[in-house]
């Protein structure tokens, strides 16, 4: 079966977000006025890795463009422009940028969320992002977005696919909190161990210039080699089973590896000092630093965690090589280090494996959606 299209200007009131106003600023503290900003949208969601809020003042004058539980975002300008999200119940009422616009739906006649869904398939997002290549200003104009066609079965079809999608966003969800879980409780053992000294045996060691006895503070100059990752442009990458990792975690793949994994990744530029750990082998880009095979260990990616690798001497935001190497760790002895990794290896196993089955739940549904979509597969 073949489901008809429809405009989104006729099932949805399409309205920009809004800039600060002149002379206005984010503030330092929490309020009840969050800011959206292009980059929190993405892959169908809004995730605020680092929120920014407003003041009640600046709030008032902008208040006309907040957005409420159910809209559908979609950024119009930027590197991510065609990017989906949807808005939950911890945004209802949280100002949005100017470089997005907010799709009120008319819910009698689509649902939302299958309009979040059918916008943020791969093929749909270059669809927008192609329409605003051809802008003057690469810019994608409201007026675009009114235009765009989407699929509009009937509306207990289309439930029904928000229901097979969900089934599998909520076991990806339940797995990713599983993963939190189980990361929380390896750097939790970290801190009992290594920071409050609270280890196996530790009441029968005696504290020496402020670390226990047959400890030692060492450079982290003395531990490892931070190496220079390799510039990979987006556009050069061949989409592949390598991960690409930039400051910001993983952006991208690629179907070549620079480094053997596993492997730390540290943060040069942007994130400065962020650390990731790979089990796969991986391409650094030039934005990172990295620690190959040989000299990453569990314990090294948690005193790395641990460490604040922010120079406030400089004048441009980066990660030196030479400062870094100057931070302190405090080392135990070798029979505690290989006890710890033993305490987590399986914990990382299990991470290992959650992400495995996650990525292969996301293979399915991203196959399956656009059949959906479509109506080849019928519900």
């Amino acid at each position: 079966m073949s489901w008809g299209q429809i405009a989104i200007e006729d099932i949805a009131l399409v309205k920009g977000g809004k800039r600060l106003p002149k002379g206005h600023d984010f503030v330092s503290y929490p309020t009840p006025y969050p800011y959206i900003r292009a980059r929190d949208i993405g892959q169908g969601k809004i995730e605020i890795k680092d929120y920014v809020y407003l003041s009640e003042e600046t709030h008032e004058k902008i208040k006309r463009y907040i957005v409420n539980k159910g809209d559908v975002v979609i950024t119009i300008v930027g590197a991510n422009v065609g990017d989906v999200g949807y808005v939950q119940d911890n945004l209802d009422g949280a100002n949005l940028t100017e470089n997005a616009a907010k799709l009120v739906v008319d819910k009698s006649k689509i649902d939302p969320y299958f309009l979040k869904l059918y916008l943020s398939t791969e093929q749909n997002k270059k669809r927008l992002a192609f329409i605003a290549s051809g802008a003057a200003q690469g810019k994608l104009g409201l007026y675009k977005i009114k235009t765009f066609p989407v699929s509009n079965p009937p509306l207990d079809a289309q439930k029904q696919i928000v229901q097979i999608v969900q089934t599998y966003d909520d076991l990806i969800e339940n797995n990713k909190r599983r993963i939190e879980l189980l990361e929380e409780s390896a750097r939790q053992l970290y801190k009992e161990w290594f920071v409050r000294f609270r280890f196996p045996g530790h009441e029968h060691v005696k504290i020496v210039d402020g670390v226990p006895e047959g400890w030692e503070k060492r450079k982290l100059k003395e531990l490892l080699t931070l190496n220079y990752g390799k510039a990979l442009k987006s556009d050069n990458r061949i989409p592949g089973d390598f991960p690409v990792y930039g400051s910001s975690g993983v952006v991208g793949s690629h179907n070549k590896a620079l480094v053997k994994g596993p492997g730390i990744i540290v943060g040069r530029k942007g994130n400065v000092g962020a650390i990731y750990w790979s089990n796969l082998d991986f391409f650094p880009i030039d934005t990172v630093y990295f620690i190959k095979a040989e000299e990453s260990s569990y314990f090294i990616y948690y005193a790395l965690l641990h460490i604040t690798f922010i120079n406030t001497d400089v004048a441009v935001p980066g990660l030196n090589r030479d400062f870094a190497y100057s931070r302190e760790v405090v080392v135990p002895n070798d029979t505690l280090r290989e006890e710890f990794e033993d305490e987590v290896a399986p914990i990382f196993k299990q991470c290992h494996t959650l992400e495995k089955y996650n990525e292969q739940l996301s293979k399915a549904r991203d196959l399956l959606l656009p059949k959906l979509m479509s109506g080849e597969v019928t519900v």
